[in-house]
């Protein structure tokens, strides 16, 4: 089997965004839209023409939304680890995946937004990387190092 027949079943191909998102505003509308993907362009001001604008723009949102597409409205299974980790356009559906009947969602009834760990993660990688540079140097120049020392404080001559 080519990847062209694998293709085939994927719900997005040859789907255009703009179908995408009339489908999905049609059957859910604004509201639903955004409270469920916390999305902006379907808060303030919604309407399929800027919403199309920002989804062309931002890949993010994009592939959100066809994700949205695929496991909600048309309520395949979720992807394995393996192929969630592809773009949702590019993802192999299984020939006895088949499209079902679309979720239903209620306003007020969205599950809260994950937070992006993210930031947390860079931050924790440039600390570390500032400590075993910072033991490479001192090791390098033999310098004993203070374990009880306490930092300075930087705040301690500021004026009050």
């Amino acid at each position: 089997m080519n990847t062209i027949d694998e293709q085939l079943n994927n719900p997005l191909h040859g789907l255009k965004l703009e179908t995408l998102l009339n489908e999905l505003v049609s059957h859910y509308g604004f509201e639903i839209l955004a409270e469920y993907t916390n999305i902006n362009c379907f808060k303030n001001k919604p309407s399929i023409a800027s919403s199309l604008k920002f989804l062309k723009k931002t890949e993010w949102a994009r592939e959100k939304m066809e994700r949205f597409y695929l496991y909600t409205y048309k309520n395949l299974p979720k992807a394995d680890d393996a192929q969630y980790e592809i773009t949702p356009r590019k993802r192999i559906i299984p020939a006895h995946h088949q499209p079902r009947e679309p979720k239903v969602l209620l306003p007020g009834e969205a599950p809260p937004p994950k937070e992006s760990s993210r930031f947390n993660t860079r931050n924790e990688k440039s600390i570390s990387s500032r400590h075993s540079k910072s033991s490479r140097f001192n090791k390098a120049d033999n310098k004993t190092e203070h374990t009880n020392a306490t930092p300075a404080n930087p705040y301690a001559n500021a004026p009050k």
